[in-house]
């Protein structure tokens, strides 16, 4: 349940199915300009006192060389306004051409070292696509460069609530 006593705080996506095949527009693997879309997102019931949202997008079961697994970044959106409800299907990179609320948000860096959205490309298949919401209590100030482990420390004791979407590529 929420902190007003409704529905719990939720991340979907109403074109993937929570635990379901990732669609392959989504991917490394589409086709021509159906590829390395990012995906609609929406969240529902944030918690009280919610100043912004952050996104993180990770395979989870993803293999190192020096470690079993190691997660790998696909995508990073923070300062997400909390009046905005979702983000549409293609919006990485397009924050500043969307324009409005979109434009107070910044893409971060993905574990390919650019900005935006990069779809899983996988040797094997199998792998869980974690999309993970997290609600903040006070927007983030992360300078030009924002990477997945610069939120991930700056987010520490702002974390009102968490909502996960998993996918299966």
């Amino acid at each position: 349940m929420a902190s007003d006593g409704s529905e719990e705080f939720k991340l979907v996506s109403p074109t993937i199915t929570h635990e379901a095949r990732l669609p392959r527009h989504y991917t490394d693997e589409g086709q021509g300009a159906k590829k390395n879309i990012s995906p609609p997102l929406e969240w529902y019931n944030l918690p009280k006192g919610t100043k912004t949202l952050a996104i993180v997008v990770e395979d989870i079961d993803a293999p190192d060389p020096n470690e079993p697994l190691v997660p790998w970044t696909h995508w990073v959106v923070v300062n997400i306004p909390p009046t905005v409800k979702g983000l549409p299907e293609g919006f990485s990179g397009k924050e500043e051409e969307m324009g409005g609320e979109y434009a107070k948000m910044k893409e971060g860096n993905n574990d390919w070292k650019q900005p935006g959205w990069r779809g899983p490309r996988l040797p094997n298949h199998g792998h869980r696509l974690q999309f993970k919401l997290y609600a903040l209590d006070d927007e983030l100030h992360l300078g030009n460069k924002v990477t997945k482990e610069k939120t991930l420390d700056a987010i520490q004791g702002h974390v009102l609530g968490e909502s996960t979407l998993m996918a299966i590529y």
